[in-house]
């Protein structure tokens, strides 16, 4: 397992379409989920915040997503399969782009169908700050960064603004967010 370096807005590997995973019980994966997960706790030591890696953000231009917001959840090959008819909007951050936040428009439900470490074929079905933050990790995967879906007047915000304003440990507080946009 290693830190590997957080790669960040104008490294092209964020812009690849990854690629998919033929064997999820490769020793490769292993190496890669393993790195996303020691990447995270390292971030979160640092930054006092971070909730999920996609794998091109440590360099690795594959088909995964490393989550730990309650249980660890590794996800290989995920793919939406099921959106809801119900959008929200969200102040996004993103550590390939630490300087910004960048409102967005993200669906309240989805359904993801992934695999898991041992190849077997899985689905979650996400809803709020779940939803919001799988659709981001994907997005990763297929190149996408929130810089790419503002949405609202004023999407864009300095996160020294943004510090300055609601304070360091507001990240991820409903009530701020629900201020911000509405």
């Amino acid at each position: 397992m290693a830190v590997r370096p957080i790669r960040l807005l104008g490294d092209p590997i964020l812009r690849a379409d990854c690629e998919t995973i033929i064997r999820p019980k490769s020793a490769a994966v292993r190496v890669v989920a393993d790195d996303l997960q020691e990447t995270l706790h390292d971030v979160k030591l640092r930054n006092n915040r971070g909730r999920a890696l996609a794998a091109p953000q440590i360099g690795a231009p594959v088909r995964v997503v490393y989550v730990e917001v309650e249980d660890p959840l590794l996800l290989i090959n995920p793919e939406i399969t099921d959106v809801g008819a119900t959008d929200f909007m969200v102040w996004d951050d993103c550590f390939s782009i630490p300087h910004l936040l960048v409102r967005v428009q993200r669906a309240h439900r989805i359904k993801v169908k992934y695999q898991d470490i041992a190849g077997e074929s899985q689905e979650i079905e996400a809803v709020e700050g779940m939803a919001e933050l799988l659709q981001h990790e994907i997005d990763h995967l297929d190149g996408v960064l929130m810089v790419d879906r503002p949405s609202g007047l004023d999407p864009f915000c300095l996160r020294e603004e943004w510090n300055k304003q609601y304070g360091e440990s507001e990240q991820y507080s409903e009530p701020v967010l629900r201020e911000c946009w509405d």
